[in-house]
This record gives C-alpha cells, structure tokens and sequence, in this order.
C-alpha cells in the first residue's frame, strides 16, 4: 500500500489511466463495429477483448511499467491474467443483457468499471513488478 502514495506511483496511474482510455476507446470501437453488423454481443465482446488486450500490452509495457522483464514469459502472463477479467466481463454482461434486459451498450459501460479497476490491480501486482520475469 505504501508504494501507492509515492509520486512515481501517481503519475504511474495517471499514464495507466491515459493509456487505459485509448485501449477502452479500441475496445469499444471494435464492439460497438461487431454489434452494428448484428454480431452476438459475446462473440463481438471477446473480438473486442483480443482487439484491446494487444494494444495494451505494448502500450502498459512500454509507457506505464517500462518493463524489462521477458517478454514472452510476460507477455503470456499478461493475457493469461486478462482472460480471467474476460470471462468476468462476458458472465456480467450475460447477467446485465440477458437475464436483465439491458441494453448492450450499456450493460459493456457497466461492467468495464470492473474490468479496469481489476485489470490495473492485475499488472501491477502480478505482471510488471520489476525484475519479476527475467528470461525470454
């Protein structure tokens, strides 16, 4: 907890949340592009998330975290540790559209509060801790 008091650590967030915006804005981009064409809004949610989750490891990697660390062993991690906020955010969204009967716009609104504040615990505390994965 004390590492998130630090001044690093707050423009840290502050570049996670920038970037973040820019890989929420793909992530919608492309599901909003699946649903416009009648795509189911689970296949169109998990294009989405393939869609976002390689844009945002680059950008986490090299302009939030600047991880040195391997990148395949990280790279790996970090869609491993991503897929379990996908099956999260696709079991809301069946909750919120189907069982609810929201709207898909809404309901992906909705539960990416979730996702991120879940996906940025996940890479900082299990992918790009400094010096975590050396090899390759």
């Amino acid at each position: 907890m004390k590492y998130f008091l630090k001044k690093d650590s707050f423009l840290e967030l502050l570049r996670y949340g920038i970037t973040g915006a820019a890989t929420t804005a793909v992530n919608y981009i492309v599901y909003i592009a699946l649903l416009y064409f009648h795509w189911n809004y689970l296949v169109a949610n998990t294009i989405a998330w393939i869609f976002a989750v390689a844009f945002a490891y680059v950008v986490n990697r090299n302009m939030v975290f600047h991880s040195e660390n391997g990148i395949l062993q990280e790279a790996l991690s970090f869609v491993s540790m991503r897929f379990l906020t996908l099956l999260l955010e696709n079991f809301l969204l069946f909750c919120l559209i189907q069982q609810l009967h929201f709207a898909p716009m809404l309901s992906k609104l909705a539960v990416s509060v979730v996702t991120i504040i879940g996906n940025y615990v996940i890479c900082k505390c299990h992918i790009f801790v400094k010096g975590a994965l050396h090899h390759e």
